[in-house]
């Protein structure tokens, strides 16, 4: 830890990648693994395209429950670690970056500002007529939704009428809205992705939190960091085929291995 501290009191431009493993503190699901089930269907078999087009309204059920259950959730020391280091450097002129894979907005309720979320949020919609896009908080997101998405496996499918599931606002449209996620078959947004790249190439120091290096897109950016001959630093509850390639690892849960690495060092200006 001195030494990756010796690091980070150096460094001026920090890329943070993270995954799952940062919002599991918080309590949010994560639909991966054994525990990677809603209802009686594999969440990764509703988060698709051809779900949405064959059964909106269970895919969107789906997305009411994950919506709901995070409106009740709070960032965690992890969350609130980063976001307070991205702060607290800015006004030193050095820059925290965040590419997230997570969903959640997390994040940014921490108050992190430089986010990339390459997987889109639970709470932005998308026109599957028009494409527009937009936040949305709404509680629950339209009437039909309200009281449905209950996860156990007995639950039985709301089956609401496509026209009653949410729809868009924008004038003389009223197309049926998606998730704005990234579904799996689905390319990553090239903007983000470009921006993603951006941060990438120009980091001096890159952690990896709480996502297993062989998920897409970790499995490629802080590799290629690595080998650009760059620090990098893993911060995970084990290690990952990548960890071999890591100058660091931190072992254990984010929000107690984190605070102390990202802490105000005794180097900076108070």
């Amino acid at each position: 830890m001195a030494a990756f501290r010796e690091i980070f009191s150096k460094a001026n431009n920090i890329a943070i990648i993270t995954g799952a493993g940062v919002s599991a503190e918080s309590g949010v699901p994560t639909f991966r693994g054994a525990g990677g089930y809603w209802r009686k269907w594999n969440a990764q078999d509703l988060a698709t395209p051809t779900a949405f087009n064959k059964n909106p309204s269970r895919v969107w059920e789906f997305y009411h429950y994950r919506r709901e259950v995070m409106l009740t959730k709070n960032p965690n020391p992890a969350h609130l670690a980063i976001a307070e280091c991205e702060d607290r450097l800015s006004r030193q002129g050095r820059k925290v970056s965040i590419i997230s894979q997570n969903i959640d907005e997390l994040h940014r309720r921490a108050g992190s500002k430089n986010i990339l979320e390459i997987h889109g949020s639970l709470f932005r919609t998308r026109c599957m007529s028009c494409g527009h896009e937009e936040a949305n908080y709404n509680s629950p997101i339209c009437a039909a939704l309200e009281g449905k998405g209950a996860p156990d496996p007995e639950a039985h499918d709301a089956q609401i009428p496509v026209e009653k599931l949410p729809r868009c606002e924008q004038r003389g449209c009223h197309g049926l809205l998606r998730p704005a996620v990234v579904w799996f078959g689905e390319a990553l947004d090239a903007d983000i992705l470009s921006g993603a790249e951006g941060v990438l190439d120009s980091c001096d120091l890159c952690l990896v939190v709480g996502t297993s290096s062989v998920v897409y897109p970790a499995a490629m950016f802080a590799p290629q960091v690595a080998a650009r001959g760059v620090p990098v630093a893993e911060f995970n509850m084990e290690n990952t085929p990548a960890t071999e390639r890591f100058k660091f690892h931190f072992h254990g849960p984010c929000g107690t291995t984190l605070p102390p690495a990202l802490a105000r060092h005794e180097s900076e200006q108070h």
